[in-house]
């Protein structure tokens, strides 16, 4: 009954992640979101949507900006098939776990044409691929400047508010 135990015990204890499976998870979605980041600098609208599930969302920094993946390549092709997609360059960035090694998330920080903004997203592995399932960008705001920046949005904020309300 004891080596029953043990050997329960040592399957148990190899079946938990190491460091270094974490590390590789790390490189492959870092690897992922640098290629991502660079099929839309390239304009290369294949890797670039190839990397998103099928019912991928992104939702961007203007408030009406909640796309699904069908609606964000309508709107993203044409600056795609101008050579003039978009260049975000990562400046930091963290990425989690669950439990199962199969879903992650993560936050990045990005120096963008907008100055710094801030995306974060979810992936999920499917098979052996990782592939974004959410992504989030926001443009940052210095908190002494919120107030300026609150004055210059509402005129067209307190409209979309009031349309929530009805």
């Amino acid at each position: 009954m004891k080596r029953i135990i043990f050997v329960l015990l040592i399957a148990v204890a190899s079946c938990k992640p190491t460091k270094d499976t974490v590390r590789v998870k790390d490189n492959q979605i870092n690897t992922l979101l640098d290629s991502w980041h660079k099929a839309a600098a390239d304009s290369d609208y294949d890797s670039y949507f190839g990397t998103m599930t099928a019912d991928a969302i992104f939702i961007g920094t203007d408030a009406t900006e909640n796309w699904g993946k069908p609606a964000f390549q309508a709107f993203a092709k044409p600056y795609f098939d101008k050579g003039k997609a978009w260049n975000f360059l990562v400046l930091e960035r963290h990425i989690y776990f669950d439990a199962t090694g199969k879903i992650a998330w993560f936050d990045e920080l990005l120096n963008t044409q907008m100055k710094i903004c801030r995306g974060s997203g979810v992936l999920v592995k499917i098979g052996r691929e990782w592939k974004i399932k959410q992504y989030v960008l926001s443009m940052t705001v210095p908190n002494e400047n919120a107030n300026v920046v609150i004055k210059i949005k509402s005129p067209i904020e307190d409209k979309l508010i009031s349309g929530y309300n009805k």
